[in-house]
């Protein structure tokens, strides 16, 4: 990150903070993309604009998410704090299931920004409907739910390891925090996990004798889908860096030692992990090729104001799932 970055704030999640006259900056662009009324969020061309409304954000934010997207660091997770959600305006928190934020808002234009910083906005249409923005919030009924509308622990996993086209990145805006302060973001690098893992564990989880199936949140139809799924490695690329393709939930291991090796990994990452307890305006970059992450368990109360963060996927190289994109759009069809 830039020698000039801020220290980080005691008592925050944020690596660094923008400075105020820069997040004043961040609000008068995200407010541009508001107006009119009509804007929709999943609209191409509001897309585009909000692509133009990036190079006009403060050069320090640019410069950190450029860095952050060549090489991700030790923990290939950066949050920065002081980003505008226009807190006055906001409405109740969602609790119904499959929340998304389909009409242009502060937040959403904010997200939509960094993303196309990143590379290009990401969804699934299996997933939240297909909703570029998406509400991580939660639901009354679903509070064992092992997904965004639950509230018990959320195991380690990248996002959508099953699929071809995984997310390069996650992006996750928080909105309001828990009641009580206590629900956090835990995240575990493959950098900092990897010196943990034994010569015999590392080749194993190199080896292609783990199946991922789809989450929950994809529905019971995806998993359904997915029986014939190809073997795949947890872990590929380069052996001093590799990439991650892996959730504890649903990532079944073929082998004894597969099975070992997972469980291995796991201790590792537990081991590694570090717990972010975000503020209202914290933003995180996950490397979702080479982090993973979860969630503390934290009690809601349904009253409308209880932990609110919208996320949305980022891939460097949009072309490559041109096959799952109907008409070049940026939802995946299957």
């Amino acid at each position: 990150m830039p020698e000039t970055t801020p220290d980080t704030p005691r008592g925050t999640a944020a690596d660094w903070e923008l400075d105020p006259a820069d997040t004043d900056t961040c609000e008068r662009l995200a407010r541009d993309l508001c107006t009119g009324g009509q804007e929709r969020v999943d609209s191409p061309a509001w897309v585009a604009r909000a692509r133009d409304a990036w190079e006009d954000l403060p050069p320090l934010l640019r410069r950190g998410v450029s860095r952050f997207r060549r090489h991700s660091g030790p923990h290939g997770t950066l949050v920065i704090g002081g980003l505008p959600v226009d807190r006055a305006a906001l409405p109740v928190t969602p609790a119904v299931p499959g929340s998304v934020q389909r009409r242009a808002t502060v937040p959403a234009a904010v997200l939509t920004m960094v993303a196309c910083g990143l590379g290009e906005p990401l969804a699934y249409q299996a997933e939240k409907s297909g909703a570029l923005v998406q509400d991580v919030v939660p639901v009354p009924g679903q509070e064992a739910f092992h997904g965004n509308a639950g509230s018990v622990p959320l195991s380690f996993h990248t996002e959508n390891g099953f699929h071809p086209h995984p997310p390069d990145y996650v992006v996750f805006l928080c909105l309001r925090a828990d009641h009580d302060r206590i629900a956090g973001m835990r995240v575990a690098g493959i950098r900092q996990a990897l010196p943990l893992l034994t010569p015999a564990g590392r080749q194993t989880l190199f080896a292609p004798e783990f199946i991922t199936t789809p989450p929950p949140s994809f529905g019971l139809d995806a998993a359904a889908g997915a029986s014939g799924a190809e073997p795949r490695p947890v872990l590929s690329g380069a052996a001093e860096d590799p990439d991650i393709r892996m959730a504890q939930l649903v990532t079944t291991p073929l082998t004894p030692g597969a099975a070992a090796a997972l469980t291995e990994f796991g201790r590792a990452c537990e081991a590694t992990a570090r717990t972010l307890r975000l503020a209202p305006g914290d933003l995180v970059l996950i490397d979702n090729r080479v982090t993973v992450h979860g969630r503390t368990a934290f009690t809601p109360r349904y009253d409308g104001a209880d932990r609110w963060l919208q996320r949305t996927y980022v891939t460097t190289d949009l072309r490559r799932s041109r096959d799952h994109r109907p008409h070049d759009g940026y939802v995946l069809d299957r």
